[in-house]
């Protein structure tokens, strides 16, 4: 049996470990926590530490904090040695190179997270060769189109397309115009005629646009 589990196993033997445990780490630990982290080294049973934490609390030795149904224990201050003025300055700097590290840590972390995310939202290698290659065909066949066209002897010139605009115009206006006249003579008629609209268009044989869906073509 190892030295740690003698006195672990002796009488007094858990107090003894956890509060030199509690002296050496100067930081506050829950009966789990402590179970946890002295079990393998010195064999202690979780009930013999709960307990060996309470007569410590119960005697001064340690203290003790409640947060709701768990109990904290910590080394009482006032029995640990005082630190010297040096130790006080070393240890303040020690948390201000500590404090630097742990920010450029941070930011190194922020940047390499950054960096992940571009990476994840961004396409595979395989699958950019295939982004690739679907662009290379789409350029062959624009170019063979462009080609063609370039080729091609029917090219219309900007008179004609000039001309067949000024005639689009003047039939659209003329369409237009004929329409509202149309419109204007049925409505005078319809005034005295004992039947619904749609019965006098059916006995005269009238067929509107709207029934063939053809509409007035948006000016070029």
């Amino acid at each position: 049996m190892s030295k740690g589990r003698e006195a672990a196993a002796g009488g007094g033997g858990a107090a003894a470990v956890l509060l030199r445990y509690l002296r050496e780490q100067n930081r506050p630990y829950s009966a789990q926590d402590a179970f946890g982290n002295l079990q393998r080294e010195h064999g202690l049973g979780k009930a013999a530490v709960v307990k060996a934490l309470e007569q410590l609390a119960q005697q001064g030795r340690v203290r003790e904090k409640a947060y709701g149904k768990q109990k904290i224990y910590f080394a009482d201050q006032e029995q640990l040695p005082a630190a010297s003025d040096a130790e006080l300055r070393r240890l303040d700097e020690e948390i201000t190179a500590r404090s630097a590290q742990l920010q450029a840590l941070q930011q190194s972390c922020r940047h390499m997270e950054a960096e992940l995310k571009d990476l994840n939202s961004s396409m595979t290698t395989s699958e950019m060769s295939k982004e690739i290659e679907a662009l290379r065909k789409d350029c062959a066949s624009y170019t063979e189109k462009l080609e063609r066209i370039k080729s091609a002897t029917n090219h219309v010139t900007p008179e004609e397309k000039e001309k067949v605009c000024r005639e689009q115009q003047l039939y659209r206006r003329e369409w237009r115009r004929r329409k509202r006249m149309a419109t204007e003579l049925l409505d005078a008629i319809l005034e005295g005629y004992p039947k619904s609209k749609k019965q006098f268009f059916e006995e005269v044989g009238i067929e509107t646009d709207e029934e063939h869906g053809v509409v007035l073509p948006a000016a070029l």
